[in-house]
């Protein structure tokens, strides 16, 4: 999903006219509420409310939501040699590239920084890794024209999911900063995965039913 294909509900002028210019400052005013205003994604807050949104889909449904972390390689280095302009096409460039190989119904997030989010709904870890290995190829295969040269860049990308467990939106995001860490630790460019860890409440409460039938507790 973009903020693009956030719109206000359909409601009645009510002056009668057939085109509102009153929705349409809404509508505007709605979508700087939530968007990232250099790269056009959503923004972080628009990203942590996504997120709870999800994993409460997630407890309700057993759905299990993934979670993309990307942060750029070096790029300190673009801004150092190339300048700040030259960062902030980087920069939109990568917003587009990720809007480009997600899905609709995905959410892309500028994270902070050089780090992007996205949250992929109903998607399992080998589908979510596939996503992440399809977004760091297109990166890599990505020339970005600047006055004197064509700038390639790389990135870092952590994947983790939450099962139906009572996972919290922080402990996702951790997970998926803890693999993106991993794959800098690693070498850079390349992306790294962590499966859910099984509930740890749900395992006791089957190993205490299991203690009382062998023992014929009440």
């Amino acid at each position: 999903m973009s903020p693009e294909d956030m719109s206000v509900e359909k409601l009645s002028c009510p002056v009668g006219e057939s085109h509102c210019v009153l929705f349409d400052e809404v509508a505007t005013l709605r979508k700087q509420v939530v968007t990232d205003p250099l790269t056009g994604l959503f923004n972080v807050r628009h990203f942590r409310k996504s997120l709870e949104h999800e994993l409460e889909r997630t407890r309700r449904t057993g759905m299990t939501t993934a979670l993309v972390m990307v942060d750029l390689d070096h790029f300190k280095s673009v801004n150092d040699t190339w300048g700040h302009e030259a960062g902030n096409l980087v920069l939109q460039t990568v917003a587009q590239l990720l809007q480009d190989q997600t899905r609709k119904l995905d959410i892309c997030c500028r994270y902070g920084g050089e780090e992007f989010a996205v949250i992929l709904p109903s998607t399992e870890l080998m589908l979510a890794r596939q996503v992440a290995e399809r977004c760091l190829n297109a990166l890599r295969n990505t020339l970005i024209p600047l006055e004197s040269t064509d700038l390639q860049v790389t990135a870092s990308i952590g994947v983790a999911v939450a099962d139906n467990s009572s996972q919290t939106s922080d402990r996702l995001i951790e997970d998926a900063d803890e693999c993106m860490y991993d794959a800098k630790k690693g070498g850079r460019n390349q992306v790294v995965s962590k499966r859910p860890q099984p509930s740890q409440s749900a395992v006791s409460i089957d190993e205490r039913d299991a203690l009382r039938g062998l023992f014929g507790d009440d």
